[in-house]
């Protein structure tokens, strides 16, 4: 039976949450850590992820994105300025994964961490730290070199085992038990059936909400997330508010909520929370057209992306229709018929 080998989408999201919500440890004083080593340590706590720790954006989650991270290795210093690159860290870039980091971080430490960038990367195209070392935990990283040509798409992994000699079957057993939660975008010949997001609330219990949601009672079943995770039951939907629901189950809910409201579990993560599509005075401030360029171009400033690249208009309009005449209260009354 073939091994899954698609990414894991869960890990992303969390790491995500990880980069854009933890505090950065505190920085050393400039008399023991110089501008330069300061600059570094910004960059591998906030920005590897996406970008490499080398800078060339080689890594699982660039290969997700659309458009890519930046790969700073390709560019020349004078190809991009830095008063530049400190505008893109103060106000991120829209339409695309790059957050303001405002919020996060000083403006001493966004023009350290641009100065490394650019001196390290841009000038002199050098290695960075390396992620597999003792101080993260990765004592004698040689004992999985068996298992590199998986990770590093030298070798597919569904390669029939036939074609494989007996070092590198073992090479490959040792990939899937040990190196595949990290590395799990590895090279395939056939992809297979993407995976599927389930936007399913979960821990049921154990976790605080603050005043964000009500507490779990007897009638959810479950958490405070649960009923959030109910998908609205309305008959009569026109073909294009039933292709609005399929898009918007499929897509949305994840972190909007089943039910439209944001407040479910990967809700209560993001800052600003997800918009409460719910909300009866939504429509009443914004018309369905500003609803469907939020869509297609995103929010600045919140984790919502811009869906112009993966939905047709069309599709967007159908989006639209669903949230009118499902998840607004009395909108079937308002918009039937128009």
């Amino acid at each position: 039976m073939k091994e899954p080998c698609q990414p894991g989408i869960s890990m992303l999201l969390a790491t995500l949450i990880f980069v854009f919500l933890v505090p950065l440890p505190a920085i050393a004083d400039e008399g023991t850590t110089s501008r330069h080593e300061e600059g570094r340590r910004i960059y591998n706590f906030r920005c590897y992820y996406c970008h490499g720790y080398s800078g060339d954006a080689k890594t699982l989650a660039s290969s997700y994105l659309d458009p890519p991270p930046r790969d700073f290795t390709a560019l020349a210093p004078d190809s991009l300025s830095r008063e530049q690159m400190l505008d893109t860290l103060r106000e991120g870039r829209p339409g695309t994964a790059m957050r303001s980091f405002r919020a996060l971080l000083t403006a001493m430490e966004m023009e350290r961490v641009v100065d490394f960038v650019r001196r390290e990367f841009m000038r002199r195209k050098a290695p960075n730290s390396a992620y597999h070392t003792p101080e993260n935990g990765w004592p004698d990283h040689q004992r999985y070199r068996a298992a590199f040509p998986f990770a590093t798409g030298a070798l597919p992994l569904d390669e029939a085992l036939e074609e494989l000699t007996p070092a590198q079957r073992r090479g490959r057993e040792l990939y899937m038990r040990a190196c595949i939660s990290c590395h799990d975008r590895g090279k395939v010949i056939q992809e297979g059936a993407i995976w599927e997001a389930d936007a399913v609330s979960y821990p049921r219990t154990g976790f605080a909400t603050g005043d964000f949601l009500l507490p779990a009672d007897a009638v959810s079943g479950a958490s405070a997330f649960a009923r959030h995770d109910q998908v609205p039951r309305v008959e009569g939907l026109t073909p294009s508010e039933r292709e609005g629901e399929a898009l918007f189950q499929a897509n949305c809910a994840f972190c909007h909520g089943a039910d439209g409201t944001g407040k479910n579990w990967i809700g209560s993560f993001l800052q600003p929370h997800p918009r409460d599509l719910s909300d009866p005075e939504l429509l009443r401030r914004r018309t369905p057209g500003e609803v469907a360029r939020a869509i297609a171009e995103g929010v600045d400033g919140t984790s919502m992306p811009a869906w112009k690249a993966v939905l047709t208009q069309q599709q967007i309009e159908s989006l639209v229709s669903y949230i009118e005449r499902v998840l607004q209260p009395g909108a079937p009354d308002r918009n039937r018929g128009r």
